[in-house]
């Protein structure tokens, strides 16, 4: 039996400079540490940082509530902005707070920034595909208008967007979303023959793209295709949906806990891949449970 593991499987660059930062900050013990929200969709990252004293802010009412929000006091400890980024309201409430600001958003998501806050004040209106709950997309929605703003999904949201005004268009999308779907969503998108001026920016990020070719290659020859990330990453979930089309018998699974083979009858090539906001230690133990279960 063979097991490959992807190349790309795990941490990327965005996520694990995050990580470090926290880390960092825990370990200096200069006041509270927080993170505004998770800092990645991975509970045993999240639980171990909670062991170490980190708490996590999940909004702004949770600062209002705390009684931390108002005029500049006393130093009230660190905040790191995770890798999804965040609003410029997020920013200038923290500081406003008293909190010292660590930003560990991605390269790429402050890209997107930068490109939907210069393009609105040049009178486009902003499409972000991807989807609308995600924290990423939410901090993109925070620096652009929130009057000329649309997030799309699927191809039902894209067949029914119409722009405000007959306003000109820029299109991004969120850095974990699948290219292959994002190609077929502006395609639905430039063939309405209305929309004056269209300007399309790829914005999904290498690392992204790189994984989910990889993880479709690897499904492809595979007898059964294991994919590793927490519930609520919005990668995993893509990744998984990638590996599904490829291979039938494909898992979606946390940890190796989470993995039944039982009943998988007779394989000969197991894929494994995995999310983002993986740890390489539970990449190894999968594959560890694998060998000895198959």
């Amino acid at each position: 039996m063979n097991i490959t593991v992807a190349r790309s499987a795990g941490f990327c660059f965005g996520v694990k400079r995050a990580v470090n930062k926290v880390y960092e900050q825990a370990d200096i013990k200069n006041g509270p540490v927080y993170t505004y929200g998770p800092i990645i969709h991975n509970e045993e990252v999240v639980r171990d940082l909670e062991q170490k004293g980190v708490r996590v802010i999940e909004d702004l009412e949770a600062l209002d509530q705390k009684g931390l929000a108002g005029t500049q006091r006393e130093h009230k400890g660190t905040v790191i902005i995770r890798s999804h980024g965040v609003s410029r309201e997020v920013y200038e409430k923290l500081e406003q707070a008293g909190y010292a600001v660590e930003d560990a958003t991605c390269p790429f998501v402050l890209k997107i920034h930068q490109i939907v806050e210069e393009f609105s004040k040049d009178g486009y209106e902003i499409v972000i595909i991807g989807s609308a709950t995600h924290p990423e997309v939410e901090g993109i929605r925070g620096w652009c208008d929130p009057a000329y703003t649309t997030v799309i999904a699927n191809a039902q949201e894209a067949e029914n967007y119409c722009p405000k005004s007959g306003k000109k268009v820029c299109i991004v999308a969120q850095t974990t979303f699948n290219y292959k779907k994002f190609q077929e969503l502006v395609e639905i998108i430039q063939k309405k023959g209305y929309i004056r001026d269209i300007r399309v920016l790829n914005t999904i990020c290498n690392a992204t793209e790189e994984r989910q070719n990889e993880a479709a290659s690897l499904a492809e020859t595979s007898d059964l295709m294991i994919v590793i990330g927490g519930r609520s990453s919005s990668n995993t979930q893509k990744l998984y949906e990638i590996c599904k089309e490829e291979c039938a018998n494909t898992y979606y699974i946390q940890t190796a806990a989470d993995l039944q083979l039982s009943e998988t009858g007779h394989i000969d090539n197991v894929g494994i891949t995995a999310g983002a906001s993986t740890p390489k230690k539970i990449i190894e133990e999968v594959q560890k449970y694998v060998r000895t279960k198959l």
